[in-house]
């Protein structure tokens, strides 16, 4: 069972502007990657689903956090089916994340008051969303439709809060562009914890990226 409610979850989202998106199939590397963005000050971390047993690790994640990290988020993206929504939500996943927009997801998570963030391509497919119960929308592939197609959104709909992923890195003029333009956190994945970083363990290096990034993220929302 979640331990936060979907509105700490979106408020943690809303004020840290930062969500690192993460898999490995080693689970103690995958503990040392958490420590490493909790340390920078990042206080959500998705976990993206993409292997075999996928889950087992997340489990093995989880329980680290809640017994190491006082106020880390704990999520998993890459959710395509409400029994995979539920059996991570059943392992204690604070928020699901999905690449594309589900019906069937957003009824596993609303019975559960768990947040959940589809991925999105239109406005019309933003507007579904919210009518389900969406409070933060993934735009996704964020690279593909960039900061012009928020700023656009935003336009009639200001009420509506943006996560980009894919397309975003830590640089602070792509950062600036996004925030710029209305988004209310950014997903970042391979551009914050690459390949690099994993091969080498260097887990300092990580911290140390993911500090600047909420730092520069930080800076930006109190500009715009």
């Amino acid at each position: 069972m979640a331990k936060y409610s979907r509105i700490e979850v979106a408020n943690a989202m809303i004020e840290t502007g930062l969500v690192p998106l993460f898999y490995h199939e080693d689970v103690d590397l995958s503990k040392q990657v958490l420590k490493a963005c909790y340390d920078g000050g990042a206080r959500l971390l998705e976990f993206t689903s993409r292997g075999d047993f996928a889950h087992q690790v997340f489990e093995e994640l989880n329980k680290y956090a809640l017994e190491n990290l006082p106020g880390m988020i704990l999520g998993v993206g890459s959710v395509t089916d409400a029994g995979a929504a539920s059996l991570y939500m059943a392992l204690g996943a604070n928020f699901i994340v999905t690449p594309v927009l589900r019906e069937d997801i957003a009824i596993a998570c609303n019975r559960r008051k768990v947040l959940w963030s589809p991925g999105c391509a239109s406005l019309t497919e933003i507007a579904k969303a919210e009518e389900l119960g969406c409070e933060i929308v993934k735009l996704f592939p964020g690279g593909i439709y960039g900061p012009n197609f928020v700023k656009a959104v935003k336009a009639p709909q200001p009420w509506t809060m943006i996560m980009p992923t894919g397309g975003v890195s830590t640089d602070k003029e792509n950062l600036e562009a996004w925030f710029n333009a209305g988004v209310t956190c950014v997903g970042v994945g391979s551009k914050l914890i690459s390949k690099e970083i994993i091969k080498n363990k260097d887990f300092k290096k990580l911290q140390e990226n993911v500090s600047k990034t909420i730092n520069i993220i930080k800076e930006l929302k109190q500009t715009t």
